[in-house]
């Protein structure tokens, strides 16, 4: 396992770091601060989590706008060593 960066609509929210065969979440932007800590199976679950609080945060009132973007925007990309 490597470090990884966890990115978030082009930008880098946190931070996967190795932690006895799982993943333990570090973030870097206070909108995944409640991510702090975390440990994650795969860093496809810690991608879910992160756009998970980026949709519940971009939610209007129904019919207010489009909707949310969504999972598409997260990615992982590995840290150099």
């Amino acid at each position: 396992m490597k470090k990884q960066t966890i990115e978030f609509a082009g930008e880098a929210v946190g931070a996967l770091i190795p932690d006895n065969g799982q993943l333990r979440f570090v973030a870097v932007k206070y909108s995944v601060w409640s991510l702090d800590g975390r440990i994650f199976a795969t860093s496809e679950e810690a991608l879910r989590a992160v756009a998970s609080l980026h949709v519940l945060r971009q939610r209007e009132p129904v019919g207010a706008g489009p909707a949310p973007a969504g999972h598409s925007e997260a990615m992982v990309s590995a840290c150099p060593v």
